[in-house]
């Protein structure tokens, strides 16, 4: 049995999933409530499907690009509890989640979020013979990506309301966007990306593992004297 969480944004996700196919899953607004509602709905979901957290196998988190409290929440809860049950921990970027549940189209996809400064993070990915990355998370603007891609894509995620015309306009056909209830980030998607790297013998280790920032939180700037 294997525990994922996903803290990365406003909406959060849990899941109990075996071998990576998800038996029971809790997804919610959780705004900026991480630090109150994860460990709760954690111990909610364990005992509805009374399942002791000693039988888990492995944890499998959501690492980001995402907010920096939901991250840092998500990221240090699932490193407790590996580090307690003594279990594999596994990061897996927050983008390739949102992309997953399109890899049956065979076409690119593009997870879109806001990075704020006018700017969005994204990456890219596509499913063929194999599961791939074709451009790792990274931050641009709507403009630059556009002007990049030249085939049909299918853009999920949290993606801005004001930028969805912009797509439309700017790719005509050759954009796709599912419905925004078809594009919510899910924990089953999570246990899914998680299992299929922990069965190649893959793992994180929890003292180094971090959420990623593209952009660094300006908690951490130094300040300029």
């Amino acid at each position: 049995m294997e525990l994922a969480i996903d803290t990365s944004t406003d909406f959060a996700s849990i899941a109990l999933s075996h071998r990576g196919v998800a038996l029971t899953e809790l997804t919610w607004r959780v705004g900026q409530n991480h630090t109150v509602e994860l460990v709760p709905a954690i111990e909610h979901m364990l005992s509805q499907a009374k399942v002791d957290q000693k039988t888990l196998e492995a944890i499998f988190v959501a690492k980001g690009p995402g907010s920096f409290n939901g991250l840092r929440v998500g990221v240090s809860t699932a490193k407790g509890l590996a580090f307690a049950l003594n279990i594999p921990l596994l990061g897996i970027g927050t983008l390739e989640i949102e992309a997953y549940p399109f890899a049956f189209t065979g076409l690119l996809l593009c997870p879109v979020h806001s990075a704020g400064r006018g700017e969005i993070a994204t990456a890219l990915y596509r499913q063929d013979s194999e599961w791939r990355c074709l451009q790792e998370e990274y931050i641009t603007t709507m403009e630059a990506l556009c002007q990049r891609l030249d085939e049909k894509t299918v853009f999920c995620g949290e993606i801005p309301e004001a930028v969805i015309p912009q797509l439309q306009q700017a790719l005509g056909e050759r954009a796709i966007i599912p419905s925004a209830e078809a594009r919510w980030r899910r924990a089953s998607y999570l246990a899914a990306l998680g299992w299929r790297r922990f069965e190649k013998g893959e793992c994180d280790n929890p003292a180094t593992l971090q959420p990623l920032y593209l952009r660094q939180p300006p908690i951490t700037l130094r300040k300029v004297k």
